[in-house]
């Protein structure tokens, strides 16, 4: 675990690191199902590999109190369940055709397979959290409850009268931002840390998740499709909002020039939609991935994941909240 540096902090790195493998050896059983026609598609994503975060923080965060324990780890493999599951709704949602550099389930199966899997990962989180007492149930319900609405409100867009760059960062919060917090607050709740370190985690999960997001709408525009395990502009091309066209149209009002460029991706985008070839979309969106507003948002993903180590400075100094501030400092130094 690079997050701890030091010889003084080896040690638990090194339980950190353990902990980890144990949480995913978990998740292995918690997705064996009685019938077999289940248990492929259940356990596709996780096998596909991924990150972890989201485990990684609740284990980092135990270490401000006793570290990990039972309820801990319940809780690391409970938050990590409700995002997969969530992975196979938003992709049947937005088409996607890749996963984690595999073919979405639902290309794999089918629209109704693949729902269905991630709804049996929903009710695995639920159940281990149903043994974690009455606040975990509770802010399971709420961070679902946040889940659905985000994914809702992106679906539906902006309203008349909403600033579309606030609608598409509340979104952020609420579809990535909320899970990661409730992976932080876990931490502080089952490891026996004092319980004034629930709220200020709490926001630096959220901060960060907006964070990664913003990165994510980065590295979508990469041309380096061997990193992403996606062509350069995948979300752009599946006419899905991202931060940096969202500032384009923002001052294309004002220059022309911003507003011709606009014109050439939304063609592009409209032409790819109706099956046709475009031949200008690849070079308009390396052109996008040049221009100002892509560096804008970089810089705004940072100023996410600096508020979010702001955030820790109520805690006290610590090799852990160090550790915390490199989690965030990472979040925005990926490039893949």
């Amino acid at each position: 675990m690079r997050l701890f540096q030091g010889v003084a902090d080896k040690r638990r790195a090194d339980r950190v690191q353990r902990e980890l493998e144990t949480v995913e050896a978990g998740l292995l059983g918690h997705l064996g199902f009685a019938s077999p026609i289940a248990d492929a598609p259940a356990r596709y994503l996780l096998e596909a590999g991924g990150k972890r975060i989201r485990p990684v923080l609740t284990l980092v965060v135990s270490e401000l109190g006793d570290g990990p324990n039972d309820l801990v780890r319940a809780a690391a493999m409970s938050v990590e369940l409700t995002h997969l599951a969530s992975l196979y709704h938003d992709d049947v949602m937005d088409e996607a055709t890749v996963r984690r550099g595999v073919p979405a389930a639902h290309t794999v199966w089918n629209n109704q397979v693949a729902i269905l899997a991630g709804d049996l990962l929903f009710a695995r989180a639920s159940s281990l959290v149903s043994g974690m007492g009455e606040r975990a149930i509770l802010l399971q319900a709420k961070t679902f409850e946040r889940l659905c609405l985000g994914q809702l409100h992106e679906t539906v867009g902006p309203q008349p009268g909403d600033d579309p760059i606030k609608h598409y960062i509340q979104v952020l919060a609420d579809k990535t931002g909320a899970l990661i917090a409730t992976a932080a607050r876990m931490g502080v709740m089952f490891s026996n840390a004092p319980k004034e370190y629930e709220d200020p985690v709490t926001e630096y999960g959220e901060m960060i998740g907006v964070a990664f997001q913003l990165i994510d709408d980065v590295i979508d525009l990469s041309p380096k499709a061997e990193a992403t395990g996606k062509l350069a502009g995948t979300d752009l091309r599946a006419g899905v909002a991202t931060l940096p066209m969202l500032l384009l149209r923002r001052r294309a009002e004002q220059n022309p020039e911003d507003a011709a460029l606009l014109e050439r991706l939304d063609r592009g985008v409209a032409e790819t939609a109706d099956g046709a070839n475009s031949p200008d979309l690849d070079a308009a969106i390396a052109e996008l991935r040049a221009h100002d507003v892509t560096a804008e948002t970089e810089r705004e993903a940072r100023r996410w994941a600096q508020g979010a180590v702001e955030a820790l400075s109520v805690l006290p100094k610590s090799s852990v909240r160090s550790a915390l501030a490199r989690f965030a400092e990472s979040i925005v130094d990926r490039n893949g």
